[in-house]
C-alpha cells in the first residue's frame, strides 16, 4: 500500500527512503535561500553591521551632544528695536537697545525697509565698549525711497 508516493516500508517508487527524500528537501530549501542570500552567515553577517551602525550612531550623537554642552558660547548679545522716525523721503532715524557684557565692544547692522520689505537704507554701526550692560542708540539712515521701518537686522563681537 503506497501513500502519496511512499510504500509502507519507507521507500519511495524510486526507492529512495524517506529520510533521502527529506534531505533532498532540505538541500533544496537550503539552496533555494543561499540562491537569494538567505544564508545563515549572511544573516550574522547582517546583524553584525546592525549593530556596528547602532553603536557608531550612539559615538557619535554622544560626541556632538558633550560638544554642543561645553561650546556655549561666554558673551551673548540681545538687540531690541525701540522705535523708528520717518524724516523724510530719503531718511529715517532708528532707535534700538543692546545689552552686552561691560567691556564689549559690538557691531551692529540698522536696515530700512519699504512697504513691500525691500531693503532701502543699510548701515553698520561700531559700539564702543562700555561699563554698562543695556545702552541705546539713535541712528540716521540714508534711504534710496521712502521707508516705512527700521529696524535691527543683526549684531555681533567685534
Amino acid at each position: 500500500m503506497t501513500n502519496n508516493g511512499v510504500t509502507n516500508d519507507g521507500a519511495t517508487p524510486d526507492g529512495a527512503t524517506n529520510e533521502a527524500a527529506a534531505e533532498g528537501q532540505l538541500t533544496d530549501a537550503a539552496g533555494i535561500q543561499a540562491r537569494y542570500g538567505r544564508t545563515p552567515t549572511r544573516k550574522k553577517r547582517d546583524r553584525r553591521i546592525l549593530w556596528l551602525g547602532a553603536a557608531l550612531f550612539v559615538v557619535v550623537f554622544g560626541a556632538w551632544v558633550i560638544w554642543a554642552g561645553t561650546d556655549s558660547p561666554d558673551t551673548q548679545i540681545d538687540a531690541r528695536d525701540i522705535g523708528y522716525t520717518i524724516i523724510d523721503d530719503s531718511s529715517i532715524s532708528v532707535t534700538f537697545e543692546v545689552s552686552v557684557p561691560e567691556g564689549t565692544r559690538t557691531s551692529c547692522v540698522v536696515q530700512a525697509l519699504n512697504e513691500s520689505f525691500t531693503v532701502v537704507g543699510w548701515k553698520v554701526v561700531d559700539l564702543p565698549a562700555s561699563d554698562r550692560f543695556t545702552r541705546s542708540f539713535t541712528e540716521v539712515l540714508n534711504t534710496s525711497e521712502l521707508s516705512n521701518t527700521g529696524l535691527i537686522y543683526r549684531c555681533w563681537l567685534s
